[in-house]
Parts: structure tokens; C-alpha cells; sequence
């Protein structure tokens, strides 16, 4: 099945020649794993980036002008928990193996899984059982077919001296000390009969094998190489599926490069049981992590991730176990990506903390505190040996999870609080990365400390114009406001898709405020500019090319958009603080080079060169005049978006 690209051959260079124009040098498209589309005969329910579906989707991207690919968090998700920020940090997620290629004889891994099993794991995808349902069935068809794959590989290797199985040995070989623990985590949920939780058995030996008591080592020692022995297939087959979905990775890697695309990856601030379980001796036992009450949150989130011992950072001799642990994971994901998006990086810098074990969590997290940033606090006494500042560096007029409950700092105190942000910034350093390339996700919120630490480095944050308060010049979501290191866009994966808030300012009326506001940022000249925001309340298609094109009028070298904003998809990836079978399930149709062009002819997705046109303008009558023949071109790839030749 041949899919053709919506877009005419000449639109990418269009694209590049306007992004440089605008001084734009990152144009990036957030998309997760589950969101990818298939194909009619390879989707099991679940969208994979390493499909042959997923592939032509990503040269749509490349073919709109996109420089690179914000991904999620890959890490292996559990049959009841689709979020990928609960997925493990070292393992890849197996759902993500792509099937199709595996039937293949003559591609790198040979036909490992027989073209009926593929067949009828497609067929069987629940047409009517909604979200959930096909998540089910995409866990339990890929993990029958993974096990006829490995099956054929041992029947095969036996026969045979496969470069396959040649490869598989150097992985494992490569990554034996993440692998075997994550597949010890299995094999013994396995035997309790609480697969993907531990809880049941924590007071075990087995619970603590990887942080045993004192006195225990030695114990822990020779169950952990009994359990390996025991369990010696079961480890294998783990190892096996990660080294397919880790190489179907690398292809991927391989095939953006040759097409301009760098790869971002997502560094969760959580932790996954398996992660928890393996790493249990690196956390605070009292505390867990959640998110403050907030602009966004007013409520606050308990999050239950725990907490890493700041006791642990580092060692006599050098870094302790925590700051080793942070080594491994980042030296990993900048193996496997161009970039890193840090998920909540006040986690990092300056933690919420909560009590663990509370009978009210969300109580717990609005009286929570900051880990380093609580020197005196009746409630929180534990706090206080951990704590960067002294009280007299603290506001004590505001609350305690406000941006200015610390005043100040010293250069030496920044250091302090930046000892797990370093490694990031580190490491990418040295792995090539230039500093655009560290993504914070920062977004009403941003502590003193955070922004001290992120200065420091020269880190802009995220700007998300859609929460723009409108009555207030100086706040931190319009596009007036941003900085250059920044990273401005409409919405992200936790936000509404910018398509359905157009609907609902035009039901509240807010239409005409919206356009107020754009006029201001886009026509620059006052005459005109009242007959530009009428159109603009008049029409809210157009209105939302206007709040495109306010993303690339901005100072921001850098600019994201989200899947479903770039399609004009109505619908909600993930509502926050929720717990609903939709989130993480919307995905794109196996029909997208259809839809899109028909929504471009409604004015119902993002028309990049009209928005680029209209971003160019908001320079004023000189960079009319300097862009006049660009502006013309854009103009008419514009129409033949809309109206087709």
C-alpha cells in the first residue's frame, strides 16, 4: 500500500528558508509512542515509531520542514498502567517492537514470527471496545507473538550460526547490569503471582535483593545467581525482546538522521515498581515526590515517585550511588537520542516532598515542602539536614511552595542544588549536545532555585501560549514575554488540543479577546490592525493560524507543536491528574494523508505556510519589503493547500 505525501515536493526547502528568515532553528513535532499510526496489515491496536507506518508519518514530517521528533518516555509499561511516566528507565517498551519486519526473511532479523500470527493479531483488534480494550489486546497479541518469535530464534540459532544471534549476544553482554535485574523483576512476580507489583513481597529477601539489610549481603549475593540459574530462559527471553526493540530503535535512529531529523527523548522524573524495586537503597523511606499546588494544579499532585537520597549524591571517594545511577541512565538515553525533554525539572533541582504513607496523599502534597529549601519547618523537623539555604534567605510571606519562597542564593548554593541537573547538562556536553538540545519542561512553576540553576546554564523554559492570561502584560505564557533559549508552543501533550479551545472561545465568547491579543502581536502598523481582528473573531479557523503564527513572531529560536495541534485533531491525549482508559490512546488514523488535506481545505490544521507568512509580516513594512518574494511564495503554497491546484 502506497501512501502519497499531502504535501508538494518544494514545501521543505519553502519551510527551511522561512524557519531561517524568522531565525527559528528548531521546529519540532511532539508525538508519542502509542500515537504513531500503522498500517492495515501491521496494527496491533498500539502505535509503534519503529512501523512502517510510523515511517512514512515521519517523512510527512520531514517533508513539512520539521528539524527533529519530541518522543516520550520509552520505558516498558505494565498491562493495568499505560502512562509511559510510570514506564521503567533502562528497559524499552516491547509493545513498540514492530511485528512486520520480523516476517521477513530477508531483513536483519530473518523471518522470525510467521505471516498468520501477524495476520490474525491484526484481525483480532477490537473495533468497538474503546481504548482500553485495545490496549488489552495490544498486550496480550504482542506478547503470543514475541513468543513465537523467540521460539523460531532458539530453534534457529541451534541449526545455525545466525549474525542475529551474534548481535543479541554482544547486547546482552553490553547491558547485563540493567538487564538482568529488570528480568529477575519479572521472573519473580511471575512465581508470587503479582506480576508488575511488589508490594506483597517487599518484606521478602526477594524484595530486597539489590538493597539488602546489613548482614544480608551475602544472602541477597547467592539468591540473586540462584534465581539467575533457576530462571536462566525467562532471563534470556527478557533479554532477547529488549535487544529487538533496542536495534528496531537504531534503524530508527539511522533513518531520521538521513532525513534531518534528530531524536529527543523524554527524561521522566518518575520511577517505575521495576526501577523502585532494583534501586530501592538510593530513596528517602519518608518521602515521596508529588507536584505543588500550582496555577496549572491548583490542588497539588501526589505523584507517589520516591525520592533520591540526597545522603547519596556523592561519596568519599567520589560519586556516590545516586550520582552513578544518574551516569548510567543519562549515558544511556544520550546513546539512543539526539536530546533530552526533562520531565518536571524542579524534581531534579529543587523536589515537592510528602510524607509516605499518608491515608490522605493529596491532603499530604498541599502541606508538603521542598526537599532542600526547608531549614526550620515545625512540620517538616526531617527536612532540615537536607536544606541548601538558612531560614533568613526564606520569604515567609509567601507560601511555601511559591517561585519566591527563597530570596536568594549564593553561587556556591546554586552549585549545591544543581548536583543532579549537572548531570544531565554534563553528559550531554560531552556526548556532543548543544545546550538547545536540553529541553526543560518548565511550566507555571519555576522556583527561585530552579531558575538560578537554569540561568546558570543558559536553559530557557517551555511557554505554552494557550494559558496566556490575557489581562496580565507580564505573564509568563505570552509570546511577548519569551526568551530566545525558550521553547514556545500552543500546547503539549497535557493541555487540550488547541482545535477544541477554539470551539470553546467561540461558545464563551472570547473569540474577540483572542484576536485582540494576536492583532497586537501580528500587525504591527495600527492602521489595519482593527479590520485584521475582526476577520480574526470572525473566523476561528484562521484565528488559530493566528496563534500559530504568534509561536514563530516570538524571540524563541525554538518551536513545538503537538501532533493533534499540527493535524487539527479535536481530542485530548492526556487529561493530568486523571486516571481514564482514554489518556495515552489517541492516535493518528491509518488515513492521515486524507484527512489532513480535507481539514487544510476547512481551515481545521495547522497550514504551516500561511502561519509562516503571517509570523514574517508581524516584522512590520521592512521585512515585508526584505521577504517580499519568500512572502509570495508562502503565500501561494498557502492557497494550494487550501484550495488544491
Amino acid at each position: 500500500m502506497e501512501l502519497l505525501s499531502p504535501l508538494p515536493d518544494s514545501h521543505r526547502s519553502l519551510v527551511t528558508e522561512a524557519l531561517e528568515a524568522l531565525g527559528v532553528t528548531r521546529w519540532v513535532l511532539s508525538l508519542q509512542d502509542p500515537s504513531f499510526p500503522g498500517l492495515p496489515g501491521e496494527d496491533v491496536g498500539r502505535g509503534s515509531p519503529y512501523s512502517e507506518g510510523a515511517a512514512r508519518f515521519l517523512a510527512f514530517a520531514r517533508d513539512l520542514g520539521f528539524t527533529g521528533i519530541q518522543l516520550g518516555p520509552q520505558g516498558q509499561t505494565t498491562a493495568h498502567n499505560p502512562s509511559p511516566y510510570d514506564g521503567t528507565l533502562f528497559s524499552r517498551n516491547t509493545l513498540n517492537v514492530a511485528l512486520a519486519p520480523l516476517t521477513d526473511p530477508r531483513g536483519p532479523w530473518g523471518a522470525l514470527l510467521s505471516a498468520d500470527t501477524l495476520a490474525r493479531s491484526v484481525s483480532d483488534v477490537p473495533r468497538g471496545g474503546g481504548p482500553e480494550a485495545r490496549y488489552q489486546h495490544a498486550c496480550r497479541s504482542q506478547s503470543l507473538a514475541l513468543q513465537e518469535v523467540w521460539e523460531t530464534f532458539v530453534r534457529e540459532r541451534s541449526r545455525s550460526d545466525l549474525a542475529v544471534a551474534r548481535r543479541f549476544a554482544a547486547f546482552r553482554e553490553e547491558h547485563r547490569d540493567w538487564l538482568e535485574p529488570d528480568a529477575l523483576f519479572d521472573a519473580l512476580g511471575a512465581r508470587k503471582g503479582t506480576p508488575d507489583d511488589w508490594r506483597s513481597w517487599a518484606d521478602s529477601l526477594e524484595g530486597r535483593l539489590y538493597a539488602p539489610r546489613p548482614g544480608e549481603e551475602s544472602q541477597a549475593t547467592a539468591r540473586i545467581q540462584e534465581l539467575l540459574t533457576l530462571e536462566a530462559e525467562a532471563v534470556e527471553q527478557y533479554a532477547f525482546r529488549q535487544f529487538l526493540v533496542h536495534e528496531q530503535h537504531g534503524v530508527l535512529r539511522e533513518r531520521a538522521a538521513g532525513w534531518g531529523l534528530k531524536l529527543y527523548g523524554d527524561l521522566q522524573i518518575g520511577f517505575s515498581p521495576r526501577d523502585t524495586w532494583r534501586r530501592q537503597g538510593l530513596f528517602l523511606g519518608a518521602y515521596l515526590m508529588g507536584a505543588p499546588p500550582s496555577r496549572t494544579n491548583p490542588e497539588g499532585q501526589p505523584w507517589n515517585y520516591p525520592v533520591l537520597d540526597p545522603e547519596q549524591y556523592v561519596a568519599p571517594e567520589g560519586p556516590g550511588p545516586v550520582l552513578r545511577f544518574m551516569d548510567a541512565r543519562l549515558g544511556k538515553m544520550l546513546s539512543e537520542y539526539d536530546g533530552l525533554r526533562i520531565d518536571h525539572p524542579h524534581g531534579l533541582v529543587c523536589p515537592w516532598v510528602y510524607r509516605a504513607g499518608s491515608v490522605d496523599p493529596l491532603r499530604a502534597v498541599q502541606g508538603g515542602a521542598r526537599l532542600f529549601s526547608s531549614p526550620d519547618l515545625p512540620d517538616h523537623p526531617e527536612l532540615a539536614r537536607h536544606a541548601i539555604v538558612s531560614p533568613e534567605q526564606l520569604d515567609r510571606t509567601q507560601s511555601r511552595h511559591a517561585d519566591g519562597w527563597v530570596k536568594w542564593l549564593t553561587p556556591e548554593q546554586v552549585g549545591c542544588y544543581a548536583r543532579l541537573f549537572d548531570t544531565v547538562v554534563r553528559t550531554a556536553r560531552e556526548r556532543g549536545r548543544a545546550r538547545e538540545d536540553v529541553l526543560c519542561e518548565v511550566l507555571s512553576t519555576l522556583p527561585f532555585e530552579l531558575s538560578q540553576v537554569m540561568a546558570r546554564d543558559g536553559l530557557g523554559r517551555f511557554r505554552v501560549t494557550q494559558k496566556a492570561d490575557l489581562n496580565n502584560p507580564a505573564d509568563v505564557y505570552r509570546s511577548e514575554n519569551v526568551a530566545p533559549e525558550d521553547w514556545i508552543m500552543v500546547g503539549n501533550h497535557d493541555t487540550k488540543s488547541l482545535w477544541r479551545l477554539v470551539g470553546e472561545w467561540q461558545w464563551k465568547h472570547l473569540l474577540r479577546a483572542q484576536a485582540d491579543y494576536l492583532a497586537q502581536r501580528l500587525h504591527p502598523e495600527a492602521e489595519g490592525r482593527e479590520d485584521f481582528a475582526c476577520r480574526l473573531a470572525a473566523d476561528p479557523g484562521l484565528l488559530a493560524q493566528a496563534k500559530f503564527a504568534d509561536l514563530f513572531a516570538s524571540r524563541a529560536r525554538s518551536v513545538m507543536v503537538f501532533f493533534a495541534d499540527l493535524l487539527g485533531m479535536p481530542d485530548t491525549y492526556n487529561a493530568p491528574g486523571s486516571v481514564d482508559p482514554r489518556n495515552w490512546s489517541l492516535r493518528i488514523p491509518q488515513d492521515w494523508a486524507r484527512q489532513y488535506p480535507e481539514r487544510l481545505r476547512a481551515g481545521a490544521a495547522l497550514n504551516l505556510p500561511q502561519v509562516l507568512a503571517m509570523a514574517l509580516r508581524a516584522g512590520g513594512a521592512e521585512a515585508r519589503t526584505r521577504h517580499a518574494d519568500l512572502l509570495a511564495r508562502l503565500d501561494r503554497a498557502a492557497l494550494l493547500l487550501r484550495w488544491g491546484e
